[in-house]
């Protein structure tokens, strides 16, 4: 495959996406993007990383939110200037991370996690899509290694994660987070375990590109 290979995911908290965009990047040896994403928005853009923080995978929570929705989605892909007041608002924020996903799309073999990368990279045919999730028994087992919150607490911790993820999402695209159709492939951890669902992504990645699809991936990232 001459382009880079890019693989994004959208995931439930608590259902192991992280994991499995790890686990995946670690084993074709290419870079893993998340918090990094931050950095390197506030480079390319010259607006303080702590803002795009803020901002990350949440809308109502932040100051810079404004109610009002574009129709289809807010991300319309112009870029703000520093002179034109809306140079810092979160849809601008928005507007320099999409930038630098698609900087990564066209550099470099990666995986994308969050920040609606799917709908961003969509008409890139060197992307595929992944949404993880499960039920929330699992969800909840899988919070409870990290979170100190135990209960009704933590249930309802998990439920607004996802929420403010699902609204970010729908606020940015105009299209339901967890709608089956914005996606190359949906997977269930509970049911397939984080090992099986790196197998099953990577069968994927054979099926549509061909069985030399991780020979000498372009931009490939060594530890």
């Amino acid at each position: 495959m001459k382009k880079p290979l890019i693989i994004t995911i959208e995931r439930q908290y608590g259902s192991g996406g992280r994991t499995v965009g790890e686990m995946l990047a670690n084993e074709l040896g290419i870079h893993y993007y998340d918090k990094e994403l931050s950095r390197l928005c506030s480079e390319v853009s010259g607006i303080n990383e702590d803002l795009f923080i803020d901002a990350d995978e949440s809308i109502k929570k932040n100051k810079l939110f404004k109610p009002a929705r574009k129709e289809g989605g807010a991300y319309k892909g112009e870029l703000f200037g520093p002179k034109d007041p809306d140079f810092i608002s979160m849809e601008n924020l928005f507007n320099f991370q999409a930038k630098v996903l698609k900087d990564l799309a066209k550099s470099e073999s990666c995986v994308i996690i969050g920040r609606c990368a799917n709908h961003v990279l969509k008409d890139y045919d060197n992307v595929t899509s992944v949404f993880v999730h499960a039920p929330m028994d699992f969800l909840i087992e899988q919070a409870e290694k990290k979170q100190s919150r135990r209960g009704e607490e933590l249930v309802k911790y998990i439920n607004t994660t996802n929420r403010n993820r699902a609204d970010y999402y729908e606020y940015y695209t105009g299209h339901r987070w967890s709608r089956a159709l914005n996606y190359d492939l949906c997977l269930d951890c509970s049911k397939l375990g984080f090992e099986t669902c790196v197998e099953e992504i990577k069968a994927y990645l054979k099926v549509r590109y061909g069985n030399d699809v991780f020979d000498n991936l372009s931009g490939a990232h060594t530890a």
